[in-house]
């Protein structure tokens, strides 16, 4: 089992930035590979960003990608999305997954191919 824990939602004006944290507890996580989801109101969970276990590749949403930088330091068991140039349609809770599974560029990029979840963290972006 692997437990996720979000840090670092809040509210924020367009254009400004917040960092997400997400702390693993009860695997080794260099063996994980870990990504980031978010869902808005009324929509479906969307693919924000990922990182292999060992941070040496990582894969971006279009709608993101420029923006926001995925990272992890596994001293401290710990992956990160910074989050700049923030605009109102980021507004989302976000949630933090883990996944000891192989992942293929298809499972990626899509909730199934994790199999461990955070609880989520809010980021409201206001005009």
């Amino acid at each position: 089992q692997v437990q996720l824990v979000e840090s670092g939602g809040g509210s924020v004006q367009a254009g400004g930035s917040l960092r997400l944290s997400c702390a693993a507890s009860g695997r080794t996580f260099s063996s994980l590979s870990m990504g980031w989801f978010r869902q808005a109101p009324g929509k479906e969970r969307e693919f924000v960003a990922a990182i292999s276990w060992s941070g040496g590749s990582t894969y971006y949403a279009d709608s993101v990608k420029g923006r926001f930088t995925i990272s992890r330091d596994n001293a401290k068991n710990t992956v990160y999305l910074q989050m700049n140039s923030l605009k109102p349609e980021d507004t989302a809770v976000y949630y933090c997954a883990a996944s000891d599974r192989i992942l293929n560029t298809r499972t990626l990029y899509t909730p199934p191919g994790y199999n461990y979840w955070g609880q989520g963290t809010q980021v409201t972006v206001s005009s």
